[in-house]
């Protein structure tokens, strides 16, 4: 007979082996012709042996318990708001759809020396009620990238723990997966380095006030 009938094409044995696994195939096992009726005649074509090592399952950044930052749900890319006349920005985007009132990320601020001025820099953060601030602060994970709008317009709210030097952005709405993130920055109004665009967020009151 046709002693290939006999064996399957490939034949694989999973051996367990503690920390491992090993893998052993056997491939292509060639027939004997009708004739040839000597087992010797059968020939093995392609055998391998290989070793599997279990790949240690370790947390994300998001599910870790102890984590102080979580940026998992957002990603940084050209703003949708940068274009020729504003010069080309980064903007803060939904990785995934966010549902109201769901944690959009959380992190650390890194108090800034004493001395520094915020006013004429505004990718830092305002990290105190006192007016006029004397304390700033620099925003982990995409916290800096968030892009801002009129108070009462944005899909996102910070929530400050000064004591704490922590934060928490959360949806004030659903948001969808792509979509640009915006918080109303908490100095847009008063802060030197913000001066021109707190004139364009707030364009449309300007115009309201000239038709009245």
């Amino acid at each position: 007979g046709n002693w290939g009938t006999l064996f399957p094409a490939t034949h694989t044995i999973a051996i367990p082996d503690e920390k491992e696994y090993q893998r052993i195939s056997f491939a292509s096992i060639e027939s004997t012709t009708p004739d040839a009726m000597d087992v010797t005649s059968t020939v093995v074509s392609h055998c391998s042996i290989s070793r599997r090592r279990r790949v240690p399952q370790y947390p994300t950044m998001a599910s870790h318990p102890e984590t102080k930052i979580d940026c998992s749900k957002v990603y940084v890319k050209q703003s949708s708001f940068s274009n020729d006349s504003t010069g080309m920005f980064d903007g803060a985007f939904a990785a995934v759809p966010i549902k109201e009132g769901d944690l959009v990320e959380k992190g650390v601020m890194r108090r800034l020396p004493e001395g520094f001025d915020g006013n004429t820099c505004p990718y830092i953060f305002t990290w105190s009620t006192e007016r006029p601030n004397k304390i700033w602060g620099m925003g982990s994970g995409c916290a800096p990238f968030y892009n801002t709008c009129k108070e009462g317009t944005a899909n996102t709210r910070m929530v400050r723990f000064f004591d704490e030097d922590r934060f928490e952005i959360y949806a004030t709405r659903d948001i969808e997966a792509g979509e640009e993130l915006l918080h109303t920055y908490i100095s847009l109004k008063w802060r030197r380095c913000f001066s021109e665009l707190n004139e364009i967020v707030h364009a449309d009151d300007s115009e309201h006030k000239s038709a009245d």
